[in-house]
């Protein structure tokens, strides 16, 4: 067996080995206490955008795409888009969050929705029903602008 083979046959077991060590997935209640809605009015509107476009990365429940199940794309998915947009800004958790806290981050909305930060590329890239468009950028914005 050649060199050659014998690290594409290395390679190729490690693929099919890192495919067993998968991340704990963010698949919890949408409707828990602490959920944004049962602290603050969140419109029916604003509800839909924020669930087509910003609960997947930012609350407790996301739905996860077929391409997750595929390491090391499925890791990359959790530990720095999920994980790290909770640890911004979780909507199943905004309940618990100081008034400050709330305020500041209803700031922050704002600020990155305007900028167009927010919801990332790398996730519209793939969730183009999560693009925003500018109505559903005003409607968001006015209304977080409205609760800081």
């Amino acid at each position: 067996m050649t060199l050659t083979k014998k690290i594409l046959l290395g390679f190729l077991a490690i693929i099919v080995v890192i495919q067993f060590i998968r991340p704990q997935r963010n698949e919890g209640s949408l409707d828990g206490p602490n959920e944004i809605a049962k602290k603050y009015p969140v419109p029916a509107e604003v509800q839909t955008i924020l669930k087509q476009s910003c609960y997947d990365c930012h609350s407790n429940n996301t739905r996860y795409p077929w391409y997750a199940n595929v390491q090391p794309v499925g890791w990359w998915i959790q530990y720095s888009h999920v994980n790290d947009a909770k640890r911004h800004l979780n909507f199943s958790e905004y309940a618990t969050y100081s008034e400050k806290k709330a305020k500041h981050k209803f700031e922050e909305i704002v600020d990155e929705v305007k900028e167009g930060e927010m919801p990332l590329g790398t996730y519209t890239f793939m969730h183009g029903d999560a693009v925003l468009s500018a109505e559903q950028s005003k409607t968001l914005t006015d209304w977080a602008a409205s609760l800081k």
